[in-house]
């Protein structure tokens, strides 16, 4: 299909990038409901390897399935979707071409606990390239001690990746015992892993939806100081958005903890008027009965297409 004017827009700021890395960037933003909007919805399914599988899909049990995944991002008209190895391997035959996966290729698991927490690499861009993905996806935990070595990992993996003309979705989740627990999410820490990110090479970058704390002093006075507004969420989002190189890379938010319709909403509202380029939404999709998970993201998603209309 032809490029829209957006996706051309957005295809531009990665014009050091092979024709291969712009391709399978432009199958994601051309795939789904979204489609040539330069907004993505995208399914991760990955919280069974970190959270357990009946912390994960008990609540709805077709998610131990990995084939329920793929059909409910299929026909709910996401961008794509997002899995660890073994997930993608028992659907990519079934589904093949249907939608574009992301390969997630490290991992954390809830049974060991660690106050500087790192991931296994659990997945090669060789397994990518053979299951037919558009993208290889990691997790870094900025201000943890294993940090500056999950850095150097992504740094041989994405060029690798980039190599063999596979983008790089990038998880950057601050933690780490430096860091207190609010400060994870604070809106200063978020935007700085949303920039680190950025310049580790990622060309998605997923964070989390950003609070108004201040985990860092000299921080808190650069935005004051400079009149940086945080007071709403769509301000806060607009905040990470620039960090990522003044919003020329796609940065995307995750869903978080399950919740109500209307709190999900309420949240992607405020993404969207920020500027956030999409939502990568997973527990407050898959734990719910599949008709009623398709409505919710056709939601999430018309909010989204409302906003790229202006």
């Amino acid at each position: 299909m032809a490029h829209s004017q957006r996706v051309r827009e957005i295809l531009g700021w990665y014009a050091s990038e092979n024709p291969g890395v712009k391709s399978n960037l432009a199958r994601m933003l051309n795939t789904g409901t979204l489609a040539g909007t330069g907004k993505l919805v995208i399914l991760p399914v990955d919280q069974g390897w970190e959270h357990g599988p009946h912390r994960s899909f008990a609540k709805n049990p077709a998610g131990y399935d990995p084939r329920y995944h793929f059909e409910l991002a299929i026909e709910s008209g996401c961008n794509a979707y997002a899995a660890p190895l073994g997930a993608i391997e028992a659907g990519a035959s079934e589904f093949a071409g249907e939608i574009p996966v992301i390969l997630k290729m490290n991992h954390n698991n809830s049974l060991l606990s660690d106050a500087n927490p790192d991931q296994a690499v659990t997945a090669t861009v060789a397994d990518a390239l053979r299951l037919g993905c558009a993208a290889i996806g990691f997790t870094i935990y900025p201000g943890s001690t294993h940090s500056q070595a999950m850095y150097e990992e992504i740094r041989a993996i994405s060029a690798e990746a980039k190599a063999a003309g596979l983008p790089t979705v990038l998880w950057s989740y601050p933690r780490g015992e430096q860091l207190s627990k609010d400060g994870e999410t604070a809106i200063d820490v978020t935007a700085y892993a949303a920039h680190i990110a950025a310049q580790l090479g990622a060309h998605i970058i997923k964070v989390k939806p950003p609070t108004a704390f201040f985990e860092q002093p000299a921080a808190r006075k650069a935005y004051v100081d400079n009149g940086r507004p945080v007071e709403t969420l769509r301000d806060r989002i607009a905040d990470v958005v620039q960090s990522a190189f003044a919003g020329r890379r796609i940065v995307i938010f995750s869903g978080g903890a399950a919740k109500g319709t209307d709190a999900v909403l309420a949240e992607v509202k405020e993404i969207a008027a920020g500027g956030g380029f999409g939502s990568i939404m997973g527990r407050n999709a898959f734990q719910r009965p599949k008709a009623e998970a398709i409505a919710l993201l056709h939601a999430v998603m018309d909010v989204y297409k409302a906003a790229a209309k202006g």
